[in-house]
C-alpha cells in the first residue's frame, strides 16, 4: 500500500548528543567541584536510563507537564551520580545541566536528515516525530532548523505512553485520520521503535548507524538516505 505518512524517532535517528552524554556531565560537574571520569557517566548514565522509569505521565494535567519532566529528570541524573557521594551543589548543576540539554547547542543533526526531510516533504508526505522524549524536543528541533519539515511531535511526556506501547503511535495516526498500513516509522531502537511499530501494523524501519547484526524480521539501512526504495517500492 501507499506510504502517506513518515514518523521519526528524534534521538539516534534525526539528532545526536554534539558530545557524548558522559562528556558532558562530567564537564560540568567539574564546575560545580565534583571530579568523574566521563567514560565511567557514560556507562551510569546508560544504565540508569534503561532502568528508569518511562518518561510518561498517563492521565497528568498538562499544565504541570513541565514540572513532572523536570523531576524526572532529577530523580535520574541523582541515581547516575549517586555512587560518588554527596555532590554538595547538585541542585544548581543539575539546573545548569537541564537547560543545555534543553539547547539546539548541545545537539546536531546527521548529516543525511536535512535533505531526507526535504526530499520527503516534496513527495506531499506527512511527517512526525514519535520520540521518548518531553517537551524540550520542539525547541530543539527548531534550534536546529527542522522543526517546520514536521506535522506534529508527540513525545511521550505529554501523550502518556512510552514507545513501545502502541498508544503513541496510535496517537499519531489518530491525529491525521491514518490507517497503520499507509504510514511508516523509523527508528534506532529495535525494542522501542520497531516492535512497537509493528505491533500497530506500522511499516518499520531500522536505522542502524554501526551497522551490527540485527533482527532479520525488520527493514534496516545504514542511513536515512537508504530508507526511499523501503518507502517507494
Amino acid at each position: 500500500m501507499a506510504i502517506n505518512a513518515v514518523f521519526f524517532d528524534a534521538a539516534g535517528t534525526l539528532i545526536k548528543p554534539k558530545r557524548r552524554v558522559g562528556e558532558s556531565y562530567a564537564l560540568l560537574a567539574e564546575k560545580y567541584g565534583l571530579n568523574v571520569p566521563s567514560s565511567e557517566l557514560t556507562e551510569r548514565f546508560r544504565s540508569c536510563f534503561d532502568a528508569a522509569p518511562p518518561l510518561a505521565f498517563p492521565g497528568a494535567n498538562l499544565s504541570h507537564l513541565g514540572d513532572l519532566e523536570r523531576e524526572w529528570w532529577r530523580n535520574l541524573v541523582l541515581r547516575v551520580f549517586e555512587q560518588w557521594g554527596r555532590f554538595d551543589r547538585f541542585d544548581d548543576y543539575f539546573s545548569e545541566l537541564f537547560e543545555y540539554f534543553a539547547g539546539a547547542a548541545a545537539w546536531t543533526l546527521y548529516p543525511e536528515v536535512p535533505a531526507t526531510l526535504a526530499a520527503l516533504k516534496d513527495r506531499g508526505l506527512i511527517l512526525d516525530v514519535i520520540s521518548n522524549f518531553d517537551s524540550r524536543l520542539r525547541r530543539i528541533l527548531a534550534g536546529l532548523g527542522i522543526a517546520d519539515c514536521f506535522n506534529e511531535v508527540f513525545v511521550s511526556s505529554a501523550v502518556g505512553h512510552a514507545k513501545p506501547d502502541p498508544r503513541i503511535f496510535q496517537a499519531a495516526l489518530q491525529k491525521h485520520g491514518l490507517d497503520a498500513a499507509h504510514a511508516a516509522h523509523i527508528g534506532d531502537s529495535e525494542t522501542n521503535d520497531l516492535r512497537g511499530a509493528s505491533r500497530v501494523g506500522l511499516k518499520a524501519i531500522l536505522v542502524n548507524r554501526s551497522r551490527q547484526p540485527a533482527s532479520p524480521l525488520f527493514y534496516c539501512v545504514g542511513s536515512l538516505n537508504e530508507i526511499f526504495p523501503l518507502l517507494f517500492d
